[in-house]
This record gives C-alpha cells, sequence and structure tokens, in this order.
C-alpha cells in the first residue's frame, strides 16, 4: 500500500484490500460479536453505536489470514460518538490515516498489531475484558480453549478439592463460563454455587455478563443475590448484578433490581453504577427508574456521582426521554429534586423529549 493510494473509506475496505479476514466484537457494556453489516453501518455513522460507554465506542477486530486463521491480530478501538451516538467522522478518518501511514512505515507492511502503535484510538482491556474477549474470539474461531480450561472444568466438576481454587487461571474461569452450554458446564457450575468460596464467585460474575445463562444458572444466582441482599456485602451485590445483568427475562431483571434498589445496599456507590451501566434496559420501566433515581440522588458517590451516572444514562436516547419525564413528576422527593438544580441549574425546567 503506497502513500499515493487513495485513502479508504473505511476500516473495513481498508482491511479487505489486504485479503484479511475479519470478525468484529462489542467492547462496550459487555462483550458480543458485531454482525460486519451492522458494524460497517456504525463506522460510516448510518446506525448509532448501540451501547456507547463515557460516549465512546469500544470495538475489538480479528483480523487473520483466511489460510491460517491461528496467526491473528487484534485490534482494541475506541471512537468518539456525537449526540446522537453516531461515530464521528472526522475521527474514523483520521484513525484511517493513521493505520496506513503506519503500514507504510513498519517493515513487513502488515496491518498487524503495531500498525496501532502510538495511536489514541487504541485501548487495552482490563484482566477480566481481555480474558473472556480471548475465551470468546477463541470460540467464534473455533479454535481450541485455552490450555487452562480444562484444569477449571475439572474444578467445577468436582474432580479438584474446593480448596484447589486457588490454582485455577483466570483465563480458565473465562473459557469455562464462555462455554457454559457445552459438556454439562453449567450444571456443573450451579451445583458449585452453594459452596464456592466467595473470592471465586465475585471473579466470575464479570465473566458471567457477557453470556445469556440458562435458566437453572438464572434462578440459582438469583437466589445468592436475594441471599446477599440480607447482608452487609456490597461488593457481593454489585457482582451478582453484573452476573445477572445479560439475562433475557426482562420482568423477572425489572423485578431483582427493584429488590436491590429497595435493600440497603441501594446507594453504595458500586451497586448503583452496576445498575446503571450494565442493567440500564430494566430502568426502561418507569417505576423501576423512579427508584433509582431516587437512591441515586441520595447515594453515598455525592452530587458528582448522581451527576456522572445520568449524563452517562441520558446520552442514549429512549433513557434521556423517560429521565426528563421523570424529572418533571411533581411527587419527586426533595433530594431528588434539588440533585437534579445542582446538575442542571437550580431554575432547571425540564426541556421537551426529543
Amino acid at each position: 500500500m503506497s502513500a499515493e493510494n487513495t485513502l479508504p473509506d473505511s476500516l473495513t475496505e481498508l482491511l479487505r484490500s489486504t485479503g484479511a479476514a475479519l470478525r468484529v466484537f462489542d467492547m462496550g457494556r459487555r462483550i458480543s460479536k458485531m454482525p460486519l453489516e451492522r458494524f460497517r453501518r456504525i463506522e460510516d455513522s448510518q446506525l448509532p453505536y448501540p451501547t456507547p460507554f463515557q460516549h465512546l465506542a469500544w470495538l475489538a477486530v480479528l483480523i487473520w489470514n483466511p489460510r491460517k486463521r491461528d496467526e491473528n491480530a487484534v485490534w482494541f478501538l475506541r471512537l468518539p460518538l456525537d449526540e446522537q451516538g453516531l461515530v464521528a467522522p472526522a475521527a474514523r478518518d483520521d484513525l484511517l490515516k493513521r493505520l496506513v501511514q503506519n503500514v507504510i512505515n513498519s517493515k513487513n507492511g502488515q496491518l498487524d498489531e503495531d500498525a496501532l502503535k502510538d495511536n489514541p484510538y487504541s485501548f487495552t482491556p482490563d484482566q477480566s475484558r481481555m480474558a473472556a474477549f480471548h475465551a470468546l474470539a477463541a470460540r467464534e474461531m473455533k479454535l481450541q480453549a485455552s490450555p487452562h480450561y480444562e484444569r477449571a472444568q475439572a474444578w467445577f466438576k468436582g474432580q479438584l478439592p474446593l480448596e484447589q481454587w486457588q490454582s485455577l487461571a483466570y483465563q480458565g474461569l473465562a473459557d469455562f463460563i464462555i462455554r457454559l452450554d457445552q459438556e454439562n458446564n453449567s450444571t456443573a457450575l450451579c451445583q458449585r454455587l452453594s459452596d464456592m468460596p466467595a473470592a471465586v464467585l465475585e471473579m466470575l460474575c464479570p465473566l458471567l455478563e457477557n453470556i445469556q445463562p440458562a435458566a437453572p444458572l438464572q434462578q440459582a444466582l438469583v437466589q445468592q443475590l436475594q441471599q446477599a441482599l440480607t447482608t452487609d456485602n456490597s461488593n457481593r451485590v454489585a457482582a451478582l448484578c453484573r452476573a445477572l445483568s445479560n439475562i433475557t427475562d426482562e420482568v423477572a431483571k425489572q423485578h431483582w433490581v427493584m429488590a436491590v434498589l429497595q435493600s440497603i445496599h441501594a446507594r453504595d456507590p458500586e451497586v448503583i453504577t452496576v445498575i446503571a451501566t450494565r442493567c440500564e434496559s430494566a430502568l426502561l420501566e418507569p417505576q423501576v427508574l423512579t427508584a433509582f433515581l431516587e437512591q441515586l440522588a441520595q447515594g453515598e458517590a455525592g452530587q458528582a456521582g448522581f451527576s456522572r451516572i445520568l449524563a452517562e444514562l441520558m446520552f442514549m436516547p429512549v433513557h434521556r426521554a423517560l429521565i426528563l419525564q421523570a424529572f418533571r413528576n411533581p411527587e419527586r422527593s426533595e433530594a431528588l429534586g434539588q440533585a437534579i438544580g445542582e446538575m442542571f441549574g437550580q431554575s432547571f425546567e425540564a426541556p421537551p423529549a426529543h
């Protein structure tokens, strides 16, 4: 590729021009495979990015040679979004320009991970998300799980002593969770939950948010959450909220989110943040949203937490409309009214919802 070449219109075009195959993953609020057609429309600013976080689109692009599937590279990209949730074209074009220039300057002329060197649009996921991504990518590519998977599976199935949990690699846990629908893994996890060390459960919960648990596992996790709500362990409550956040039964989700919001844990900063960032679909129910806003206004994170969390939620158009509607409720508490005034100015008059 030479500097004289016309700049490609999109990442998809750039990658396809090299003969590379690609798969795209959404790395926003949770990790999931994104259809290529949807990715093309998102990068062309034709479709809003569905899971904005910190006003950015978070993506992983897996690139490989079709003849050598195990030789692959990954680009972790974060792209700024405009007020409508669309990728900013100027940022996309700047990213493309930087990638092309880095390939031109590189020794091998390849679109490998070095192409992202010193790139302001790249990021490195934390340990939990990196492990979950590698587990999901291996499965999607029909590659074997990591060498740590079998030991983790043996522990969950009771083939290793309970106290040997500390010998399990985090990548092995991630592989096990991503493959819960295989080899009776989900059943093994359900059976292990009752005597599972707290440290293991809290490591598993951020991984569980990336899958949709089967009904028996969902019921077992709800039972764990109900028990945790009677304790003073807010970290465990927040972790279990993450574990349950991706269930498909929205009525059930609203029910347990409401139970959390009515508990002593509702004003804990971590708990309220998890509800806002992982269980946001439950807030589409006005009764749940009202309870959430009231607890947020009186939360331990204070006014800064109230303003930060609401700014994040109001970036999503439907949530914004519902929140503005709730702000106009004459029965809102004095504490909520005061927090709204601090965020928007004392003379706040909710603008019309668009």
